[in-house]
């Protein structure tokens, strides 16, 4: 049964990744992540933990994100108009 339903995954045209591929990007994953980074390899994290501390990660950038932004958009609204060009064109280059 196992070797039809392969058969069939791969006649569909999906691509199926390997353990060892999937095992790699949690790798290169986790090197992204400032908290893991530094986690020798021998130590092992698990690919869930990964996963959770990236959306985590990502949704902190989107926090920081946002707060930069509305503390540009209050400093172009305070500033006078020579100013509020320099800073917009320092952003634009």
């Amino acid at each position: 049964m196992s070797g039809r339903r392969s058969r069939s995954r791969q006649s569909s045209g999906t691509t199926r990744m390997s353990e060892d591929q999937i095992n790699d990007l949690v790798i290169k994953l986790q090197q992204l992540l400032p908290e893991l980074r530094d986690s020798h390899r021998s130590d092992k994290v698990s690919a869930a933990r990964v996963l959770q501390d990236t959306c985590n990660y990502i949704r902190n950038l989107h926090r920081e994100v946002d707060d930069l932004s509305e503390r540009l958009s209050e400093l172009l609204a305070n500033s006078d108009t020579a100013q509020a060009a320099l800073l917009r064109s320092l952003l634009t280059q």
